[in-house]
C-alpha cells in the first residue's frame, strides 16, 4: 500500500519535499494536472485594482505562500476551469 502524500502549505515546503523525497512511494492517483501555471508567460495584463482588494490578495497570497501575481493567475485558472 501507498502511502499519501504530506500536506504542504508553501511552495517553500514543496520545494525541500520534492529535493529530497522518493516518489515511488506515493500515492499519487489524486493529483491534477496544472496546465497555465507552468506555461512559458508571454503574454502581459495591466489591470486596476482598488487599494483594498490588491491588499487582500496580497495577504491572502501570503498565506498561501506564493506571490500575488501568482496567486492571481491561479485564481484566473481556476475560474476558467470550472465553466469549462
Amino acid at each position: 500500500m501507498k502511502k499519501p502524500l504530506p500536506v504542504l502549505t508553501t511552495d517553500a515546503e514543496a520545494m525541500r519535499f520534492l529535493e529530497t523525497a522518493d516518489l515511488s512511494g506515493f500515492d499519487l492517483s489524486g493529483l491534477k494536472p496544472h496546465s497555465f501555471e507552468f506555461a512559458r508567460k508571454s503574454k502581459q495584463v495591466n489591470m486596476r485594482f482598488s487599494e483594498q482588494l490588491l491588499d487582500a490578495v496580497k495577504a491572502r497570497a501570503a498565506a498561501e505562500g506564493m506571490s500575488y501575481q501568482r496567486f492571481i493567475r491561479q485564481a484566473l485558472e481556476a475560474a476558467v476551469g470550472s465553466r469549462g
